[in-house]
């Protein structure tokens, strides 16, 4: 008996000693719980009145939602999409040019069980893609079709704005799928522009994240390495850097860049296992230090580096937490801590 016990509390502290040593953050708000499974968030900046910016967080199931919060951590019932079968990553992009006379900003998030992504208008709701637009349809099979992460692209070249997306399984190249959305007469429409990415074969690629700014697409290639390509589909499929994996204790997930002037600034990495998150150099990729926020099995994170309200007053980053519910904290107390 006391040998049973013994190597159960061996087996305990083998996972105990994969958690973060680091001397925890603590948030500045958390959400109110959501109904299933959070995942991956997005921060919509009120152009109007910052205070008022929203946070967008996905809740993965067959029942699930785009759960919609204010800077208070309440959820905002108006603003919050219902009814979304197994929404997985969420993305947003500003000044979406529907016509010739409007824009607005767009949300954009992954239907796994409907094998599509979806596109809505930021801050009204309204779907502006006919149902969904349907994802990997030359893959055959419905196990190959299924989307997982995204991330938004707008081409500082002519202003498309463009959806990567990836996906539950894939090839070793062409992983992921980059789509156009092109407005037109009758709506908009998701074209089909590339396939790129190389992927290991060991996990999967979820995490996506793009540096409009830079022209840069990073993803996690889970088990390995953080990858780099440009965003830009016409300067080729060339695998930039793949860099990182020596920080990371298992699955490589969430990437948030934070953006300053001059192509300054951070990635925000999430080592999930680890229970912390390791931040590099946006400019040369390098290490700069990890950081345990209290989170637990972080999947998604995002940034934004202008000040929202007194509370938020350097930035806001936002990290999922396996507790149904998102962290924020105000970006000073992630990178200077």
């Amino acid at each position: 008996m006391k040998k049973v016990v013994f190597f159960a509390l061996i087996g305990l502290c083998t996972l105990a000693c994969k958690k973060s040593q680091l001397p925890p953050i603590t948030p500045d708000v958390i959400t109110e719980y959501t109904l299933n499974d959070t995942d991956d968030p997005a921060i919509w900046v009120n152009p109007e009145d910052a205070s008022k910016s929203i946070v967008f967080g996905t809740d993965k199931e067959t029942n699930g939602a785009i759960y919609a919060f204010d800077l208070d951590g309440k959820i905002i019932e108006g603003k919050t999409i219902r009814g979304i079968e197994r929404p997985n990553n969420v993305d947003l992009e500003y000044g979406f040019q529907l016509n010739d006379s409007t824009t607005t900003d767009v949300l954009v998030f992954t239907e796994r069980e409907k094998q599509q992504i979806r596109l809505f208008s930021v801050p009204d709701m309204k779907p502006l893609d006919g149902g969904g637009f349907p994802v990997f349809e030359d893959e055959g099979s419905v196990a190959n079709r299924l989307p997982m992460g995204i991330a938004v692209y707008k081409s500082s070249k002519d202003s498309t704005v463009y959806a990567i997306v990836g996906r539950k399984t894939g090839p070793s190249n062409g992983y992921l799928y980059q789509y156009a959305l092109r407005p037109d007469s009758t709506g908009v429409k998701a074209q089909l522009v590339r396939k790129f990415g190389s992927f290991s074969g060991q996990k999967e690629i979820e995490a996506i994240a793009v540096d409009d700014e830079n022209g840069f697409v990073y993803y996690a290639d889970e088990g390995v390495c953080i990858k780099k390509y440009y965003a830009e589909p016409s300067k080729g499929d060339e695998e930039l850097s793949c860099f990182g994996g020596a920080y990371f204790l298992e699955d490589i997930e969430g990437i948030a860049i934070a953006n300053y002037p001059e192509g300054k600034g951070y990635l925000i990495v999430s080592n999930q296992q680890q229970g912390e998150f390791n931040i590099f150099d946006r400019d040369d990729n390098t290490f700069v230090k990890a950081v345990n926020l209290g989170t637990l099995e972080t999947d998604g994170c995002e940034v934004v580096t202008v000040k929202l309200n007194d509370t938020f007053t350097n930035g806001l980053f936002v990290a999922m937490n396996d507790e149904k519910n998102f962290y924020f904290y105000d970006l000073k107390k992630v990178l200077e801590d």
